[in-house]
Order: structure tokens, then C-alpha cells, then sequence
């Protein structure tokens, strides 16, 4: 019961997650941000990542260890 009350929590904040990098992508200043770090990137040549790709990269994440979780026997 605890593991899949687990999986579903871990699923849901996955989601969460992706909902709000969407937002984020999406807003004023997510195209700032993504407006800066290209300026940033191209001036000094170093890769620079986004609040945003960070939720979705968190929010895939937290859905991938979710499925595993729930589809793990208990052994």
C-alpha cells in the first residue's frame, strides 16, 4: 500500500513540475531568461540552462522513478 501511495505522490509532483516549467516557458520571464542565456552563451561561449528545462528535466525525472517504483515487485 505505501509503495503505491509512493509511486502516485512521486508521479504527481512530476507533473507538478512539468505543469510549471510549461508556465514558466511560457511567461514574460521565461522569455527572458531564454532571451539572456543566448546573449550570455554567445559571448562567452559557455552552455547555460533555463529555469524552465531544469523543471521539465526534474518533472520527467520524478514521473520516471515513480513508474519504476510502481512497477517494482515487492521481493
Amino acid at each position: 500500500m505505501s509503495k503505491t501511495l509512493i509511486a502516485i505522490v512521486l508521479i504527481a509532483l512530476g507533473g507538478v513540475l512539468l505543469y510549471l516549467g510549461s508556465q514558466r516557458k511560457d511567461s514574460i520571464a521565461g522569455h527572458a531568461q531564454s532571451a539572456g542565456q543566448e546573449v550570455a552563451s554567445t559571448f562567452d561561449g559557455k552552455p547555460r540552462v533555463t529555469d524552465h528545462t531544469l523543471y521539465f528535466v526534474g518533472g520527467g525525472a520524478l514521473i520516471l522513478v515513480g513508474i519504476v517504483v510502481a512497477l517494482r515487485r515487492a521481493g
